[in-house]
């Protein structure tokens, strides 16, 4: 959409293209040299659908807010729920909340409000906290994987293992290795000479995007993200894996029937949570990488939705799945009414 209100096409020229880039570098009063500012674009091909993608966008971003923050306050008002369990559990809301909080307002502001512009300063820390807090959810699931492993196959020393003090240590860990990790990213990025033009064809400053509009040389760059990548899904999914797989082998040995249900029970919600994490997260870098045949609407999309649908869906499979957690939903909803 430019400024006159005029739509672009879906399929446009080269020549067209410019033109098109040079409007908006009008509307924004921008000059294509302008180093200190970035231009979304939105999800290119789709401009004319923008409001209602947005429908989508907003819905499960509400719903996201309104799951996750039940959750935590069902947790905090309960001394019930005062365990490792739902404190880990806490710990995955505030990772869900901040995750479409860092790119759902701005994606809005570009479908409502044609708001596209960002600073170089706003992308790279909109970067930095996207990563990083993705690093820290899957950690927070390293971490309740391990927390299942405890009270099945060592119940007796789960207390002393696992206390809501060493919950608190383990939280504090998974954030300083999240901005270890992910701060020399903006570092390294912020060193780097950008294209004359300065768009971003995305919804929000994801490091792939970014990447592809650097001129200099990204070797280093490159190197580090793609080790960073095979560091966290590797070693996370692979402590995971363990996890699961030294339960699986405990739970077999159990002879009482009741007792074999019940432990499984426990983990179904846990093991449904991190699907719904990874795969998505794994399928949208293998197709960001290796899928140049894909459309680039089809990525954006694919990006945007892993960043969505996770943080909505994590609340209610827990709310479904947990019973103790179940009533203490239900039991506060209808104090509520």
């Amino acid at each position: 959409m430019t400024a006159d209100g005029a739509k672009y096409p879906s399929t446009l020229s080269i020549s067209e293209s410019y033109r098109c880039i040079n409007h908006l570098m009008a509307a924004f009063n921008l000059t294509p040299s302008d180093p200190s500012t970035f231009i979304l674009m939105g999800i290119p091909g789709l401009e004319s659908a923008h409001i209602w993608i947005s429908i989508p966008f907003s819905t499960f971003y509400i719903i996201s807010l309104l799951g996750n923050f039940m959750l935590l306050s069902v947790v905090r008002k309960e001394q019930t729920l005062h365990k490792p369990m739902y404190l880990l559990l806490c710990m995955l809301a505030l990772t869900d909340i901040a995750t479409p909080t860092f790119v759902v307002p701005k994606a809005l502001g570009i479908f409502w409000f044609d708001l596209k512009g960002i600073t170089l300063a706003g992308c790279l820390t909109q970067m930095f906290f996207l990563h990083m807090v993705s690093v820290m959810h899957s950690a927070t699931l390293v971490t309740m994987a391990f927390d299942r492993y405890v009270a099945i196959c060592n119940p007796l020393r789960y207390a002393t293992i696992l206390s809501n003090a060493q919950i608190a240590k383990l939280g504090l860990v998974c954030l300083i290795r999240a901005v270890l990790f992910i701060l020399p990213l903006p570092l390294l990025m912020s060193q780097q000479s950008f294209c004359a033009n300065h768009i971003i064809p995305h919804t929000q400053c994801e490091y792939i995007a970014v990447v592809k509009m650097a001129c200099g040389d990204m070797t280093i760059t490159r190197i580090y993200s793609l080790m960073l990548m095979f560091v966290v899904m590797g070693f996370d999914l692979t402590l995971i894996a363990l996890s699961y797989g030294l339960i699986i082998r405990a739970v077999l040995r159990i002879s009482s029937k009741k007792a074999h249900q019940k432990a499984l029970n426990t983990c179904t919600a846990h093991i449904c949570v991190m699907l719904t994490y990874y795969t998505p997260s794994i399928f949208s870098n293998l197709t960001y990488r290796f899928g140049q045949g894909i459309a680039p609407h089809v990525h954006i999309i694919l990006a945007d939705l892993y960043l969505l649908i996770p943080p909505m869906l994590n609340p209610i499979i827990y709310g479904v799945r947990t019973k103790e957690l179940r009533d203490k939903v239900g039991k506060y909803t209808c104090c509520r009414r």
